[in-house]
């Protein structure tokens, strides 16, 4: 199968040498979208509003490839700080609804940017 790059004007570009989404088939590969503003290149210094920008960059590369959030199936969110997971759950829970993707949440030294949020996902077009 081919590999189809996705990329968005509604998202940030890629700052390294990876595709910031790979479609293959009927399953999309994002990358870690971190709470840079695509249009001022701005990241918001409240961790719910990171959470929001970091879930709108996802949410328009996933759109971009013809799917919609109710076709993920799995997130991986990276925080730098633990102590914000009841916050970042209260913003995530607002983009999906149920059944929820699988997910994995996990602490991590430092994030690009020094942001606080990153997500990534999978999903599948049935």
């Amino acid at each position: 199968m081919a590999k189809e790059v996705i990329s968005s004007v509604n998202a940030p570009k890629a700052i390294g040498p990876y595709s910031s989404a790979i479609k293959v088939g009927n399953m999309l590969f994002v990358s870690g979208q971190i709470p840079v503003n695509p249009a001022t290149g701005e990241v918001p210094a409240d961790i719910a509003q990171q959470a929001h920008q970091s879930l709108r960059n996802l949410k328009a590369l996933v759109e971009e490839a013809g799917l919609s959030l109710a076709d993920v199936v799995k997130t991986t969110v990276f925080l730098a700080d633990i102590n914000d997971f009841a916050a970042i759950n209260e913003v995530y829970a607002s983009y999906f609804a149920q059944p929820f993707p699988t997910r994995s949440c996990v602490a991590v030294k430092d994030l690009p940017k020094g942001v606080g949020i990153e997500i990534e996902c999978i999903a599948v077009k049935d």
